[in-house]
C-alpha cells in the first residue's frame, strides 16, 4: 500500500511538473516563471538597495550615482564616456526586459519570443521596412564621431549589466516567456528611433480620403474635409508673416486628382496621438521669469515608457525623461534652458500604386521606363515553429507592404500594391539633437540642435531666463497643396516628393507679443502666413483654444498654476454643440428617466471630472449621433468620416443636411429625429444611478502590462477626454508631466503614471500612479555636482574602473 502511495505520490508531481512546463494557448508555460530557484520571486523586489561599490570593465574612471527618494539615478562622471556608460548600465537594471521587448516589436522579431501569434505583426514590420531604415540611420549615426561614442559606451553599459546577471536574476518577463537576454547593440538604438517616428508619424489616410473622392467627386470632399479646420488657433499667431524667401512649390499634375480617384483598396487609420505643451514670459508670471510646461500624450504602459535621469559631466548637467534604451535626455533641461515636445502629425508619409511588369514583379513602370525592383529576404524565426523566409520588394518609392495577389495579413491603412515613402526611411541622426540640447545654454544652440532632428517631427517648446519659443521641427517634405492627401501615382515623377523645407524655414515663434507659446498638435501655422504644405490632419482646435484661453488670462503664473491647468478637465466640444443639441430635444416626449437624463445634461458644466455622470452621457450621445449621421455614407472600413469640427459647424449651420438622412431606409431622416432618437437611446442604456456611469468608472481606462499580460493591469479613475487639456481617453494619455520655473535657480516639477522599476515586485514599478491620477507633481531634485548631499539621497552607488 506504502508503495502504491509513493507511486501516485511521484505520478502527481511528474504530471504537475510536466503540465507547469507546457503553454496552452496564449498561457505560457509556468513552470520556469514559479520555480523556486529561478522563478518570480528570486527577481525579488528591489526596494531595500543600499549604498555600494561596483568594479565595472570599460570604465575610464570612477563614477558616482547619487539615488533620491523616487530612486532616480543622478550620474555624476568625469567624462563622457563614462557618463552614458553609467546611464547604460543602470537603465538596463531598472528596465532591461522592455528595452529589448521594444526594439525585438520594431525589429519584427516578437515570434522569436511570443510564437505564431505575432507573425503577422512581425512581417508587417519587415515589410514597412523597420530594420532597413534602422541601418541607414545606425550608418549616418556612426559617421559622426560624438554620436558613435555615446552609442557606443552607452551600449558597453549596457552589456556590463547583462554579463553580471544570472538566470535567478533575469526580469520576471524572461522566466514567464522562458528566453534570456541577448547582447545590446547600436542598432537597438536605431531601431528605438525608429519606433518613435513609427508611433508618432506611421500613420495614414490616404487610402479612404481616396475612396471618399472616388464615391463623392472632388466637391463635396472638398466641403466636408477640408485643408484648414472651421475653428483654428495655429501654434504660430495669426498675421505672422514669414521672414524668408520660399523656394518654389511644385506644380500641382493636371492629372492629380483623376489619377487618385482611380485607386480605392480598404484598411483603415489608428486614432490620432495627442499632447500639450507651452510657455509664458516672465512678465506673466510670480517671479518674473518664463515658465514652461510639456505632457505628451502617449500609450499608457508599464513599465512606464520613460525613465527619468540627470546626467552630470564636464560641460554637460541635465535631467529629464528617455525612452529606455536610447542615450541622453529627451524632455527635460539643464542649468540655462527648458523644452518639452508635442507631435507635429504633418504629412510625411503617403502610399504609391505600383505598376509591375508582369507576374514576376521584377520591374516597375516609372518616368516612362521599366525599373528595377530590388528584393530583400527577411528571415523571421517562429518559436516552437519553422523559420519563415519573406521576400520584401523595393521600389525607389520604397516597400511594397502588400503585393496585389496578397491578402492583407495585418489590418491598417495599408493599401494592397502600393509602396510607402516615409520620412523614417531616410537615413537620420536625431541622436546627435539630444546630445546638442542636452548641452544647449542659449536659444541659438538650441535652435542650431534641433537642425539634425528629422522625424518624428515634433513641436519643441523652449524656454530660458529670457525668452520662450516654439520651433515645428522635422524633415518635411516639399509638396504641392494636398500632395499625399490621397493615393499618389508612382509612376509619375511629378508625384514623387521634390525636395525639401528648408530647415531655417519651418513653422516658429519667439517671444510672441501675447506673452505665451503653446501647441497641442493643431495647425503648426495657418496656410495665409505660410508658404509651404504640411498636411491636412492635424488635432482639433478645443485643447489649443482651451490653452490659449486659460494663457491668455493668466497673471502672476506660479508652477502651481501650470500643474493645475495640466489636469484641467473642461472641453469645448459640449459647450460648442450642447446647447444646440439639446434644443431639439422634445421635452415632452421623455420619459422620467429620460427628463432626469436631460436635466444632468441642461445643468452640467462641460468638465469631464470623474466623478460626474453627465460626462458619461453627454460622450455615449455624441458618439452614438456622429456615427447615426455618417456610418451609412461613410462606413469607417473604407471611408474617412468628416472631422468633428465639421459635423459641429452643420449641426449648428446647417439644419437640414443631406446627411442626416440614412440612405439605408425608406423613411427621410432629419437631425431632430436623430437627436431624439439617440438621446433617448443613450438615456435608457445609461439611465441616471450607478457608480458604473461615473465618467471615471465608464471610460473604462486601463494602464497594461507592455506585453498585455494578464493581471499586471491597473484600472484608472480619473478625469479628462481626448478634447480636454487633462487628455486622457482610454490607455492613451499623459506621459510625463513636467513642469519647469526658470531664473538663477532653476526649479522643477513632475510625474508619470508608473515608476523607475520594470520589476512588478518593487514599489517603484508604479509608486507614482496614484499621484499622476490625482494630478500632484513631485518636486525634481537637480543637483549642481557629486557633492551635493541633500536627505533625500541617501544611497549612493560608485563605480570603480576595474
Amino acid at each position: 500500500m506504502k508503495w502504491i502511495k509513493a507511486i501516485l505520490a511521484v505520478s502527481l508531481t511528474l504530471l504537475v511538473i510536466y503540465g507547469l512546463n507546457r503553454t496552452y494557448g496564449v498561457i505560457p508555460a509556468l513552470g520556469p516563471f514559479l520555480s523556486p530557484y529561478e522563478g518570480f520571486w528570486r527577481s525579488g523586489a528591489d526596494d531595500g538597495f543600499e549604498s555600494e561599490e561596483l568594479t565595472l570593465e570599460g570604465l575610464q574612471a570612477p563614477v558616482q550615482v547619487r539615488f533620491d527618494s523616487l530612486r532616480v539615478p543622478h550620474i555624476f562622471a568625469q567624462n563622457d564616456h563614462d557618463l552614458y556608460y553609467a546611464q547604460g548600465y543602470l537603465t538596463a537594471k531598472d528596465r532591461l526586459w522592455q528595452m529589448e521587448f521594444m526594439t525585438h516589436a520594431a525589429a519584427g522579431r516578437l515570434s522569436e519570443i511570443i510564437g505564431e501569434r505575432t507573425l503577422e505583426m512581425d512581417r508587417y514590420q519587415r515589410r514597412i521596412g523597420m530594420v532597413v531604415s534602422a541601418k541607414k540611420s545606425l550608418a549616418r549615426m556612426q559617421a559622426d564621431p560624438q554620436s558613435r561614442a555615446v552609442m557606443e559606451a552607452y551600449t558597453a553599459g549596457v552589456n556590463a549589466y547583462i554579463a553580471q546577471l544570472s538566470p535567478h536574476e533575469y526580469p520576471f518577463e524572461y522566466k514567464l516567456l522562458h528566453y534570456k537576454p541577448e547582447p545590446w547593440t547600436t542598432l537597438k538604438i536605431a531601431l528605438l528611433l525608429k519606433m518613435l517616428a513609427y508611433d508618432m508619424t506611421g500613420y495614414s489616410d490616404d487610402l479612404r480620403m481616396t475612396n471618399n473622392l472616388r464615391k463623392y467627386g472632388p466637391e463635396i470632399t472638398q466641403d466636408l474635409f477640408p485643408d484648414y479646420p472651421f475653428h483654428e488657433e495655429p501654434i504660430v499667431p495669426l498675421g505672422s508673416k514669414p521672414d524668408f524667401t520660399p523656394l518654389p512649390i511644385p506644380p500641382t499634375p493636371a492629372d492629380f486628382m483623376a489619377a487618385a480617384a482611380a485607386h480605392t483598396l480598404e484598411r483603415q487609420k489608428p486614432e490620432n496621438l495627442g499632447s500639450n505643451n507651452w510657455a509664458v514670459t516672465g512678465a506673466k508670471t510670480a517671479n518674473g521669469y518664463p515658465l514652461l510646461a510639456s505632457d505628451p500624450h502617449l500609450n499608457l504602459s508599464l513599465p512606464s515608457i520613460w525613465h527619468v535621469v540627470q546626467l552630470h559631466a564636464p560641460g554637460i548637467n541635465t535631467y529629464g525623461v528617455i525612452i529606455p534604451g536610447a542615450p541622453g535626455v529627451g524632455i527635460g533641461f539643464n542649468e540655462r534652458i527648458a523644452w518639452g515636445m508635442t507631435n507635429v502629425g504633418a504629412d510625411v508619409l503617403d502610399w504609391y500604386q505600383i505598376q509591375f511588369k508582369d507576374n514576376k514583379q521584377q520591374q516597375y513602370w516609372h518616368d516612362n521606363q521599366w525599373k528595377p525592383v530590388r528584393r530583400v529576404v527577411e528571415k523571421i524565426n517562429v518559436k516552437g515553429g519553422q523559420t519563415i523566409l519573406d521576400t520584401v520588394l523595393y521600389t525607389h518609392h520604397g516597400p511594397v507592404a502588400y503585393l496585389p495577389h496578397e491578402k492583407a495579413f495585418r489590418a491598417g491603412s495599408t493599401p494592397i500594391g502600393h509602396a510607402l515613402r516615409w520620412i523614417a526611411h531616410d537615413p537620420q541622426n536625431e541622436l546627435r539633437t539630444l546630445i546638442l540640447v542636452n548641452r544647449a545654454a542659449d536659444y541659438q544652440q538650441f535652435r542650431n540642435a534641433l537642425t539634425t532632428w528629422a522625424a518624428p517631427a515634433f513641436n519643441f517648446v523652449y524656454a530660458d531666463s529670457q525668452n520662450i519659443a516654439i520651433v515645428s521641427n522635422g524633415q518635411f517634405p516639399l509638396k504641392w497643396p494636398e500632395q499625399g492627401k490621397f493615393l499618389l501615382d508612382g509612376s509619375n515623377p511629378a508625384h514623387d516628393w521634390q525636395g525639401w523645407i528648408p530647415m531655417e524655414q519651418v513653422p516658429q515663434v519667439l517671444n510672441p507679443e501675447r506673452g505665451f507659446v503653446s501647441s497641442a498638435n493643431q495647425t503648426p501655422v495657418s496656410p495665409q502666413d505660410y508658404p509651404y504644405y504640411l498636411g491636412a490632419s492635424f488635432a482639433g482646435y478645443e485643447r489649443s483654444a482651451r490653452i490659449n484661453q486659460r494663457l491668455s488670462a493668466m497673471t502672476q503664473a506660479t508652477p502651481d498654476s501650470f500643474r493645475l491647468m495640466q489636469t484641467d478637465n473642461y472641453s469645448f466640444v459640449p459647450q460648442n454643440v450642447l446647447p444646440t443639441l439639446l434644443k431639439l430635444v422634445n421635452q415632452d416626449s421623455l420619459t422620467g428617466t429620460q427628463k432626469k437624463a436631460y436635466q444632468l445634461l441642461v445643468s452640467w458644466d462641460y468638465r469631464f471630472n470623474p466623478d460626474k455622470m453627465a460626462p458619461s452621457l453627454f460622450e455615449n450621445w455624441w458618439q452614438t449621433l456622429a456615427r447615426a449621421i455618417w456610418s451609412d455614407d461613410f462606413p469607417p472600413e473604407t471611408y474617412k468620416a468628416p472631422a468633428r469640427d465639421r459635423l459641429v459647424q452643420m449641426i449648428q449651420q446647417v439644419p437640414r443636411s443631406r446627411w442626416y438622412d440614412d440612405v439605408n431606409t425608406p423613411d427621410k431622416e432629419t437631425l431632430p429625429m436623430l437627436v431624439n432618437a439617440t438621446f433617448k437611446e443613450v438615456a435608457d442604456s445609461l439611465g441616471v444611478g450607478g457608480e458604473k456611469w461615473l465618467w471615471g468608472n465608464a471610460r473604462d481606462s486601463y494602464i497594461r502590462h507592455m506585453a498585455q499580460l494578464p493581471g499586471f493591469e491597473h484600472q484608472l479613475f480619473t478625469g479628462g477626454s481626448a478634447n480636454s487639456i487633462n487628455a486622457l481617453n482610454g490607455s492613451h494619455g499623459p506621459s510625463w508631466r513636467m513642469v519647469v520655473q526658470m531664473g538663477p535657480q532653476i526649479q522643477a516639477w513632475g510625474v508619470y503614471p508608473g515608476g523607475q522599476s520594470g520589476n512588478p515586485a518593487s514599489r517603484f514599478y508604479d509608486n507614482l500612479l496614484n499621484d499622476w491620477q490625482t494630478g500632484k507633481l513631485h518636486q525634481l531634485l537637480f543637483l549642481k555636482s557629486a557633492a551635493d548631499r541633500p536627505s533625500a539621497t541617501s544611497v549612493t552607488w560608485t563605480f570603480k574602473k576595474n
